[in-house]
């Protein structure tokens, strides 16, 4: 095919979720609830963090850092498909798919980040309790949040970069909800392997080395753990792990499957769909609860903020 007399494409059309006859509206409005869940959980926990002074810690200061990044993941993609479906038009400009799939990454990478800092607080919590306020600093939290950020965003820019300069001649239809780089690749013209070979080998070095520096902290933990002389000390620990074990397993199992792949022309998509839909939809729900839900400072903090409004309430 002749490439210099491409004719670019201005618009692709997604394919949107895999379709189950006659549920579909049941499937958006599903969808829609979930990332209300979404937007309130990640927003009660940044509000509450703010504005407490008990919650301004180095974990409180990362969880907030999650739950900004959970905010920003589902609103790239979510209220675009939800507009697309009330329309019954599942079109999105070039450049609105190139800057989705810029801030899908952006965020999806830096997740990896705060998740191994958060593990990282926690070694140094459990590990070394009584060097934890000198070791973990306010300082040192700023530069450790900005690096997974920057970290995030040095990871895909270039990509991106590329694959805006692609030329999509043959078929504008992607194989996907969003704009993913997969089905965006798979329909693109011209020589994308480079592309492919920069996305494998961050997801080779982001994904996996975050992981196996994850499982390192969470294997010491558990060693500092099984020393402790208190029954009590040693449930609340495993407990605070055991929550954080359930994220890293959801979020890394489902992307393993869906981009640690070092071809893309020929592969399927309609499965990777499906895996998507958990950690696109599910993790971000979940995120605030398995964080929180057992931890007795978060429930502390929000019974004084609804105290302090309800004697706000009666004093008018």
């Amino acid at each position: 095919m002749n490439l210099t007399n491409c004719t670019r494409i201005t618009e692709f059309i997604l394919v949107g979720l895999p379709r189950v006859w006659g549920m579909e509206s049941v499937m958006y409005a599903s969808i829609f609830l979930l990332y209300i869940l979404s937007l309130m959980g990640n927003g009660l926990i940044i509000m509450i963090v703010i504005k407490d002074h008990h919650l301004q810690k180095p974990m409180y200061f990362f969880l907030t850092n999650l739950s900004f990044k959970d905010i920003g993941h589902t609103t790239t993609f979510i209220p675009k498909m939800l507009v697309n479906y009330l329309s019954e038009n599942n079109s999105i400009c070039f450049f609105c798919c190139i800057i989705q799939l810029c801030f899908y990454f952006l965020f999806g990478v830096t997740e990896f980040f705060i998740i191994f800092l958060i593990s990282l607080d926690r070694y140094v919590a459990i590990c070394y309790p009584f060097r934890y306020a000198t070791i973990m600093t306010s300082g040192v939290c700023l530069k450790l949040a900005i690096g997974a950020w920057f970290g995030g965003l040095s990871s895909v820019l270039y990509q991106q970069v590329l694959t805006a300069n692609l030329p999509f001649c043959t078929s504008n239809v992607i194989n996907h909800f969003y704009c993913d780089a997969g089905p965006v690749l798979k329909i693109a013209g011209g020589d994308t392997r480079l592309i492919e070979a920069l996305g494998f080998l961050v997801a080779v070095v982001v994904v996996v080395s975050s992981l196996v520096f994850t499982l390192i902290s969470y294997f010491f933990i558990v060693c500092t753990i099984l020393r402790m002389p208190s029954t009590s000390r040693q449930q609340k620990a495993f407990s605070t792990c055991a929550s954080h074990l359930v994220v890293v397993s959801l979020l890394y199992g489902s992307v393993f499957f869906v981009y640690l792949r070092p071809t893309i022309k020929n592969s399927s998509f309609s499965m990777t769909k499906y895996v998507s839909i958990l950690y696109t939809f599910i993790t971000p729900v979940l995120n605030p609860f398995i964080y929180t839900i057992r931890n007795n400072e978060v429930k502390d903090s929000v019974r004084r903020m609804i105290g302090r409004k309800v004697t706000g309430l009666r004093n008018i």
